[in-house]
Formats: structure tokens, C-alpha cells, sequence
């Protein structure tokens, strides 16, 4: 398996995800956001909802940033494209839309299932 295209992915992907602040402490940010809220009882409940989604995304930016480094040890290894669970080869289609997944399409079914 050519492993170049999907480490040029993750690294693209890494990039994108640090450029939009996804490697920030997000709950430091978002407890200096709720201490600075005025207004009224709704506008602070409105506001702390929009907390909540920030840390929310913020939360899945550093999973996601996790499997790419995990994803990019992989490759040095030579173990990329093989399914944690099964350990069959990872279809190339499901490895260009998640190149830092850790499992097959099956597998992963079986997870959700």
C-alpha cells in the first residue's frame, strides 16, 4: 500500500484542525467566556449553551488530532490500512474519507450495532 496520499491527508488534516485552534486548551477559554458573560438570565443561559457546543467541538478536534498522530505512527510502523479488530486491509474508499480510522467498514458496524 502507498501510504504518501494518506500521510499527506492527515498532515493537511493536522494543519486545518491546529490552524482553527483545535490544539487549545478548551477549557480554559471557556471558563474565561463564562466568567465574562453579562445580561439577563436568558442571554446567559444562550450564551453558555454556545460554551458548551465550543467545548463540545473543541473535545472532538483533539480526539480527532489523537487518531492522526496515532494514524501517523501507523504509517511508520507499517501497520496503517489494518483493521484494529479483524486485522484485514482497511478499503482504500473508507481510508480516503477517514484516513485516521483504526477500523474496517465491518468492524465498524459491528461497533454501532
Amino acid at each position: 500500500m502507498d501510504t504518501s496520499t494518506y500521510k499527506e491527508a492527515l498532515v493537511r488534516k493536522r494543519a486545518e484542525i491546529l490552524a482553527a485552534g483545535g490544539g487549545v486548551n478548551p477549557l480554559h477559554e471557556t471558563m474565561n467566556d463564562v466568567n465574562s458573560r453579562q445580561g439577563d438570565l436568558a442571554d446567559q443561559a444562550s450564551g453558555n449553551n454556545e460554551v458548551h457546543i465550543q467545548l463540545k467541538l473543541k473535545q472532538t478536534d483533539a480526539k480527532i488530532l489523537q487518531a492522526i498522530e496515532e494514524a501517523l505512527r501507523r504509517i511508520e510502523k507499517g501497520t496503517y490500512g489494518v483493521c484494529r479488530d479483524c486485522g484485514e486491509e482497511i478499503a482504500a474508499p473508507r481510508l480516503n474519507a477517514i484516513p485516521w480510522t483504526r477500523v474496517c467498514i465491518t468492524c465498524k458496524e459491528k461497533q454501532n450495532a
